[in-house]
């Protein structure tokens, strides 16, 4: 079974990294530090793909808490691919995925935490996961952040189920409850100047139980598969980034993977 290696990763964090010692200092301040994955703020972006365009909106909302801050996002992507994108894949004008992602931190200790919600059309596949996200002590020009999480993967029949005798993570008539995985990796942030940085995003996740097709080769044809991504970010205005984004697996090379250049505002 041949999944899309950008896909696979909504389940996971991807964006870039910050300080530890700045969560307090920017919990007070109007322009929250874009370059942090655990900043939180009302934003929009728009990005252009090799398979089209992508739109994301996130929105902040109160937590109830002094000490955690709490933000709503949903993105659109890949929606008028056959008429913009580069890609010599095959492409169609209508959306490719939907993502909704509802992310808290703690100000007092640097910890993330992100339900992760995201449904492929092209595919008929989605997933939902929770993950945790902790920000590690800044080694000079370097920020590092370990993540964990688990989530379940739904869907359309996978190959190897023929119609009519679907196995034990049947949900519906046609949808499938596949099994559950894991995911665990580790942001990385390289500071150049104060508004260039870059990124580098090793994930690897694996499947934990479900039916015998979806444990043995959801993953590309595996049970589990390693997935990189690149990033180089230039801060534009203190409220304005844009920012180049590249990710491929251990089953896909670079120059086959997803490629996107996005600008992002915030609010």
């Amino acid at each position: 079974m041949k999944i899309n290696p950008s896909t696979l990763a909504l389940c996971a964090f991807f964006s870039t990294s910050l300080s530890f010692h700045s969560f307090a200092e920017e919990s007070d301040t109007e322009v929250q530090d874009m370059s942090d994955p655990l900043a939180v703020y009302t934003q929009a972006g728009f990005g252009y793909t090799d398979k089209g365009f992508n739109i994301k909106v996130g929105q902040t909302y109160d937590t109830g808490s002094d000490i955690t801050m709490g933000m709503n996002i949903i993105e659109i992507k890949g929606f008028a691919g056959e008429a913009t994108g580069w890609s010599d894949r095959d492409a169609d004008d209508s959306i490719d995925s939907l993502r909704y992602r509802n992310f808290t931190v703690d100000l007092t200790n640097g910890r993330g935490s992100q339900i992760d919600v995201s449904w492929d059309f092209d595919a008929n596949q989605g997933s939902a996961s929770y993950s945790f996200i902790q920000a590690l002590p800044k080694m000079g020009m370097f920020n590092f952040y370990p993540l964990a999480g688990l989530g379940i993967a739904a869907g359309e029949e996978l190959p190897g189920t023929t119609g009519g005798d679907l196995d034990a993570d049947q949900l519906r008539d046609r949808y499938n409850m596949h099994g559950t995985f894991y995911v665990a990796g580790m942001y990385g942030k390289m500071s150049i100047t104060d508004q260039l940085w870059l990124n580098y995003n090793p994930m690897y996740m694996g499947t934990v139980s479900g039916s015998e097709t979806y444990k043995d080769a959801y993953f590309q044809g595996d049970d589990a598969m390693l997935l990189h991504e690149f990033a180089i970010s230039y801060q534009v205005t203190p409220r304005a980034n844009v920012r180049y984004f590249a990710n491929w697996t251990e089953n896909v090379d670079f120059a086959d993977g997803d490629h996107r250049i996005e600008f992002n505002y915030q609010f």
